[in-house]
C-alpha cells in the first residue's frame, strides 16, 4: 500500500484543511487540485527496505495516496528488462500475464506483479522508484537481495491465467457521457455540470443490461465505478493503454482525455456511487449517484 503524506514536527499529520474542525468540507485553494505528501509510506513505513531471497516475490501494489501517481519501475532493471509482469488488475488475475519496465497506477488502482529476484546478483540493492517523482518522492522502497543460498523456488507464471469474456459494446442497450471537470466559476469539481446532491442519480441502468460509458476529464481524474467491473475498450478512440488490461474498477484518465468502458450491470439493484478517486476532487462534490432497477 504506498502514499504519500506530509507530517508536523511533531510527528502528527499535516493536512491543509479549509476548516481544522473539519465542519466544513474542501482544502485551501492552493491544494484544489490535491493534496501530494513529501513522505512516500509503504504499508504506513516510510520508505522500507525489505530483505529479499533470489526467488519469485507477488506484490499486490495499492495506490493509497491522495492524488499522486506514480510510474513505478525497479532500478537496476534486471538483465533483459522486464522486471514487472503484471498477472492482475483491480478485478483479479488478467488473462494472460503483460511484461512492463515501468508500471503507471493512479489512486485506487491496484495492480498484482511478479518480480524474479533471482535475476539479480547476490548483495544487489534494488530500489523501487517512481520516476513521476522527484527528490523525496522519487523513492518508494528499497529491497536488499540476500546474499545466502536462496531457498528452492518451483514457482512459475502460465501462459494463460483465466478466461474474461471479450467486451462487446455493440450490445450496449445505451451510451452515457459523464464529463469530470471544475465548476465553472466555482472552487468545487462537478460530474456532467453538477456538484454532488444525494438522490439525484445522473444515470438509471436496467439491471442485466449491457452499457458503455464514456468519461471526459479536464484534469487527471482516476474514476472509479461501484457495483460491477468494467473493461476499458478505447482511449481517445483508439485501443486500450497499457494498463487498462482486464476487469477494472478504476481508470487513470489523464488531462483532456476520454475512455470509453462497458460493463453489465448484473447484481444488485439500489443506489450506488461513480467518483473521482483524488480525495480533494470528491470531497469538493466530484461525485454521482446511479441508480439499478
Amino acid at each position: 500500500m504506498i502514499a504519500d503524506r506530509s507530517f508536523a514536527a511533531d510527528g502528527a499529520f499535516r493536512y491543509p484543511a479549509l476548516d481544522a474542525a473539519q465542519r466544513l468540507p474542501g482544502v485551501t485553494d492552493p491544494y484544489m487540485d490535491g493534496v501530494l505528501g513529501d513522505v512516500i509510506l509503504v504499508n504506513g513505513a516510510p520508505w522500507p527496505v525489505l530483505e529479499t531471497q533470489r526467488v519469485r516475490y507477488r506484490l499486490r501494489l495499492l495506490n493509497a495516496s491522495n492524488a499522486r501517481r506514480y510510474r513505478l519501475a525497479l532500478d537496476p532493471q534486471p538483465p533483459g528488462g522486464g522486471a514487472l509482469v503484471q498477472i492482475g488488475g483491480d478485478g483479479g488475475l488478467l488473462e494472460r500475464p503483460l511484461v512492463h519496465d515501468t508500471l503507471d497506477i493512479a489512486p485506487a488502482e491496484r495492480f498484482d506483479v511478479v518480480v524474479d529476484f533471482s535475476r539479480y546478483r547476490p548483495g544487489t540493492r534494488v530500489r523501487l522508484v517512481n520516476l513521476l517523482g522527484s527528490g523525496s518522492t522519487a523513492s518508494v522502497m528499497r529491497f536488499d537481495i540476500s546474499t545466502t543460498r536462496p531457498p528452492a523456488d518451483d514457482s512459475r507464471i502460465p501462459a494463460r491465467l483465466s478466461a474474461i469474456p471479450a467486451p462487446q459494446p455493440n450490445r450496449a442497450a445505451v451510451t452515457r457521457t459523464f464529463h469530470f471537470q471544475r465548476r465553472a466559476g466555482s472552487t468545487g469539481w462537478a460530474i456532467n455540470g453538477r456538484p454532488y446532491e444525494p438522490g439525484r442519480p445522473l444515470a438509471t441502468v436496467r439491471l442485466g443490461t449491457t452499457e458503455v460509458w464514456r468519461f471526459v476529464t479536464d484534469f487527471h481524474h482516476p474514476v472509479h465505478l461501484h457495483l460491477n467491473h468494467f473493461q476499458v475498450t478505447a482511449r481517445n478512440g483508439r485501443s486500450p493503454g497499457p494498463y487498462d488490461a482486464g476487469w477494472k474498477d478504476t481508470v487513470d484518465l489523464r488531462p483532456a482525455e476520454s475512455v470509453e468502458v462497458v460493463t453489465r450491470f448484473t447484481d444488485y439493484p439500489g443506489r450506488f456511487m461513480l467518483h473521482c478517486h483524488n480525495l480533494e476532487h470528491e470531497d469538493m462534490a466530484m461525485m454521482a449517484d446511479f441508480v439499478t432497477e
